[in-house]
């Protein structure tokens, strides 16, 4: 790619002179970045625990198929920074790429990304090709080598340099405040949490039959489990008491079961401890049929 100096020269420079396949791959994967950054910023169930949609709350949804379990557990202990984490670094590759800013490194940075993402997210999904996370990690690769190969012989213009180099260096700086100052404007931009009012339909009684579970937002909008046996219909706060992980029901055990530190939790005896760290059960909720339907009261 062309030699240019700082400023917003720079950045128009480097959009010259380069292929047609750079320039392509290079606005579609940097919109794309940009775009995935302020659509976590901007929802307000991503770093919401009352949300079904938490990012706590999808990594535990992970554990059961991905091969890196054992690192998602731990990133489940610490989601909050997971997921703003995720955030800044989505705007700072997809910033730096449009700018034409380390490109080397930004790309490195965006395959290995997009691999975690596969390997989590979409490693059940078959056939592979409707997952676009490996499409991702091929582009970025395709725009890895076609950089490299276009900055051959010229002078700071490796990997290493786009970290040690001082005015490399500066241009990072610069999209990492960058991509802060995004993720704080979109969270201005995040509409409130729908929750639901006490007495209002969770489900239909003739949806939920007897030996039926399902995962609910109780009305002060935290996650909660539901039951229903021959006795009638129980409900219990999916919020660890150990440390405020999302508890799962676990079929094979028949046990709510913690995914952070292995607690474990009775639904038939109240939710009682069956397995610490856990000191105190779930608290109870308070549901009941009416009509048709299984309420909250």
């Amino acid at each position: 790619m062309a030699k240019y100096s700082g400023g917003t020269g720079a950045i128009a420079q480097s959009w010259k002179n380069q292929p047609i396949a750079t320039s392509v791959l290079r606005l579609w994967l940097g919109l794309t970045w940009v775009y995935a950054g302020w659509n976590k910023a901007t929802d307000a169930g991503f770093l919401n625990q009352a949300s079904p949609h938490y990012i706590g709350a999808q990594l535990a949804g992970y554990l059961k198929t991905s091969p890196i379990s054992f690192i998602l557990r731990r990133m489940i202990e610490h989601a909050q920074l997971i997921g703003w984490g995720t955030m800044v670094i989505e705007f700072v590759i997809g910033f730096a790429i449009l700018a034409g800013f380390s490109m080397q490194l930004m790309s490195l940075a965006g395959f290995g990304l997009s691999a975690v993402l596969w390997l989590s997210a979409t490693w059940s999904v078959k056939p592979y090709f409707l997952g676009s996370d490996t499409a991702y990690m091929v582009l970025w690769a395709a725009l890895f080598f076609l950089v490299r190969d276009a900055a051959k012989g010229k002078r700071n213009s490796s990997v290493i340099s786009d970290l040690t180099e001082r005015r490399n260096f500066v241009r990072l700086v610069g999209v990492g405040v960058a991509g802060i100052a995004a993720s704080l404007a979109g969270t201005k931009f995040r509409a409130r949490v729908a929750t639901p009012e006490a007495g209002s339909s969770i489900t239909t009684v003739a949806s939920f039959p007897v030996g039926s579970t399902m995962s609910f937002t109780a009305a002060d909008g935290s996650p909660a489990v539901l039951f229903r046996t021959a006795a009638g219909v129980f409900a219990y706060s999916a919020i660890c008491t150990h440390q405020g992980c999302t508890v799962a029901y676990d079929s094979g055990s028949h046990l709510l079961a913690c995914p952070c530190h292995g607690a474990q939790f009775d639904p038939s005896k109240n939710a009682a401890v069956v397995q610490g760290p856990a000191q105190s059960p779930l608290a109870s909720i308070k549901v009941a049929i009416k009509g048709a339907n299984i309420v909250q009261i």
